[in-house]
């Protein structure tokens, strides 16, 4: 008996049969790009073994002007047939099935090649796109078909058309980006003709014995967007074309709402793919936010599809579906939707990864072996570094003794998870301590280190933190100032006007705070009245007419910088500008290029420029300060003193906001080499 028998399920399909439910979406990694095929397909590989039932690649591009940008990985020749064979034969030993995702990126093409149906530039690429002509179409159905065989011929047991979240074939559908006149264009039968007849012609290149699935966008969150009438007429033409499985789309890249972040509601847009359930025959797949087992097993179980796509949970943990099949779901890493390590190094052009579990891509390099000889290593924080360090060196065999002053483990995460539309860094600390009970870590909790508690260990880490950093503005000490830790940590009464002294990620949660009342990311309703989001059968594109409906602000909140720039511009890339309109819907004012010239009474008295020019009072109740952070290493420094050479990470060796992704992944490499 399981705890999830719609989730482990197997699904037939006729010609084959999937073992379970699950499918490990397409994600763009960019461990392609680098040719390492080892490295991709043991990537890949650790993921069948941890029991997925399909998998998705990143999307391959079909032909260079189908690129995401300039190099993107594709299947070009008989060359990249062999590499990607390394690929499937090694997630075929695994036991798991892997499908190509095939990804023309059409007019979001981060090139000067892009090509779209109609000359309409993205806003989120400064190349406008060259429109096709009846050869042009011809060319990029071609290709794809293309593409697909040779997926076919390289192994893969199916291949993914993308056909969602605007790219290529997305932007035939919408009067939007498709302003033709001719069978490509005009009457929406006209408009969904291309990626009909793509289907249609993989399908009759492939034959019947491999998968094909297309990923439908049910609702595209942009003016103009289609209409649920129209979703339901392509999927059903889309089913005819020969497609094995529908994959549910949300949103396009260029939509001003929020669709994978942390605050968005797990299962946020189920109920888009259950409106599409019984329109098709074939199986439907839901995405977007569905994170862990329960919440995946009560989508199936309540019919809103028959399958459930997860991408970046299978970052966090490789091993998802074998712990959840074997009644260990409380042990599953949970993936928290920072986008950090995985969406803002794509979009930065690195390689992808994850917050919670570093060897995320980096399987081959970061190796977790058995330590050749046993140590006892003293930890001093746990906080993420602290903790990251501790289950690595105990799961090497090490004596780990983890020391802490406070009384709860999780450090700074204790504070983030204040913070509304962070609840999921509730589930990362409550993973921390089921670990560290299952572990041999020994705890001690309550307990300041100092150097004679630490002198008698081979190894000490110091993995304390940070403090924050002293603004030293006049009157700072007066009873209407409080710190960051004061609000977030120790809950002190806040008045109804604010101002909060630095703009950077903890100036950013702190305001988020204190403008909220409930938070929308526990109620779906009320997120989707605050970010204007509506059924696309009643409206096109799923956009309310009326607009984002905000709860009214709980506080009058002012956000001031010293740095002459938009505030926010440094927070993360994919998340930067949701937190910047979440705190613009609330009413709050945002302020650069400001100095902080004295607080009194009356609140918080400020200047522009460097000729500190325009002396100006910002009048509120309270002023908490979060301008910055120092490390905390006074006992760092004394060990050092003192003759002894700990091992200093996280916050401790570098403050830069309270960036537990570093700590993380320097805390795990550094035990992985003890």
């Amino acid at each position: 008996m399981t705890d999830y028998p719609h989730l482990l399920a197997p699904l037939d399909l006729g010609f084959t049969t999937l073992k379970n439910r699950v499918l490990m979406g397409s994600m763009h990694t960019g461990l392609e790009e680098t040719k390492d095929w080892h490295r991709v397909a043991e990537f890949y590989a650790e993921r069948a073994r941890g029991g997925v039932g399909l998998m998705v690649t990143g999307g391959m591009a079909p032909n260079k002007e189908g690129g995401v940008f300039p190099g993107a990985a594709g299947l070009f020749s008989q060359e990249d047939i062999a590499d990607h064979r390394i690929v499937t034969d090694r997630v075929h030993e695994g036991g798991g099935k892997i499908a190509m995702q095939i990804l023309h990126a059409g007019r979001y093409a981060y090139s000067s090649d892009c090509v779209a149906p109609s000359p309409v530039k993205s806003p989120i690429s400064p190349f406008p796109p060259q429109e096709l002509d009846e050869a042009g179409i011809e060319k990029q159905i071609t290709d794809i078909v293309t593409a697909a065989t040779r997926a076919q011929q390289a192994g893969y047991d199916g291949v993914e058309v993308m056909g969602s979240e605007g790219y290529f074939l997305n932007q035939f559908l919408v009067t939007h980006t498709n302003k033709r006149t001719d069978r490509w264009g005009g009457s929406y039968e006209n408009r969904m003709r291309l990626p009909v007849e793509v289907v249609r012609r993989v399908r009759e290149a492939v034959g019947t014995d491999f998968i094909v699935i297309y990923r439908l966008s049910m609702i595209d969150l942009i003016p103009n967007g289609s209409t649920f009438e129209e979703v339901t007429t392509l999927a059903r033409e889309i089913e005819k074309a020969g497609a094995t499985i529908i994959n549910t789309g949300i949103g396009w890249h260029e939509a001003r709402i929020p669709t994978i972040a942390t605050s968005v509601p797990r299962r946020a847009f189920t109920w888009v793919t259950r409106k599409l359930m019984g329109e098709v025959t074939i199986p439907l797949i839901t995405s977007n936010r569905i994170n862990t087992p329960d919440v995946a097993e009560a989508v199936l179980a309540e019919g809103c599809a028959d399958m459930v796509s997860m991408a970046r949970p299978f970052l966090a943990d490789p091993h998802f579906v074998a712990k959840a099949a074997t009644g260990r779901p409380e042990e599953i890493a949970p993936c928290i939707a920072c986008n950090q390590a995985c969406l803002d190094h794509t979009f930065g052009g690195k390689i992808s990864s994850c917050l919670v579990n570093p060897r995320a891509c980096y399987e081959t390099e970061l190796k977790i072996k058995p330590a050749e000889r046993k140590k006892s290593i003293a930890i001093v924080g746990a906080g993420p570094a602290g903790l990251a360090t501790a289950l690595t060196a105990d799961e090497r065999g090490h004596d780990v003794t983890l020391f802490d002053k406070s009384k709860t483990l999780g450090g700074q995460l204790n504070m983030a998870r204040q913070v509304p539309g962070k609840e999921e860094f509730h589930g990362l600390v409550d993973w921390y301590k089921t670990m560290i009970g299952k572990s041999g870590v020994t705890l001690r909790l309550g307990q300041a280190a100092d150097v004679k508690t630490l002198s008698g260990f081979d190894v000490v880490v110091i993995a304390t933190g940070v403090l924050p950093r002293d603004p030293q503005i006049p009157g700072q000490d007066g009873p209407n100032v409080l710190s960051y830790i004061d609000v977030l940590r120790n809950g002190a009464e806040v008045g109804p006007s604010v101002a909060i002294v630095g703009a950077g990620g903890i100036g950013f949660d702190v305001a988020e705070y204190l403008v909220a009342g409930e938070s929308p990311t526990e109620d779906l309703d009320a997120w989707m009245a605050e970010w204007g989001v509506d059924d696309p059968g009643n409206v096109r594109g799923g956009i309310a007419p009326a607009g984002p409906k905000p709860e009214t602000a709980a506080r009058d909140v002012v956000l001031l910088q010293r740095k002459k720039e938009k505030l926010g511009r440094r927070l993360g890339k994919t998340t930067g500008w949701i937190h910047r309109a979440a705190l613009k819907m609330k009413g709050v004012t945002m302020m650069g290029g400001v100095n902080y010239e004295r607080i009194d009474a009356g609140g918080l008295h400020i200047s522009h420029g460097e000729a500190r020019e325009k002396q100006q009072l910002i009048e509120v109740d309270t002023i908490v300060l979060c301008a910055g952070q120092i490390p905390c290493r006074d006992l760092a420094d004394d060990l050092i003193e003192a003759g002894l050479e700990p091992h200093i990470i996280g916050g401790a060796n570098v403050a830069a906001e309270l960036d537990a992704k570093r700590a993380i992944d320097e805390g795990t490499r550094l035990a992985a080499n003890l």
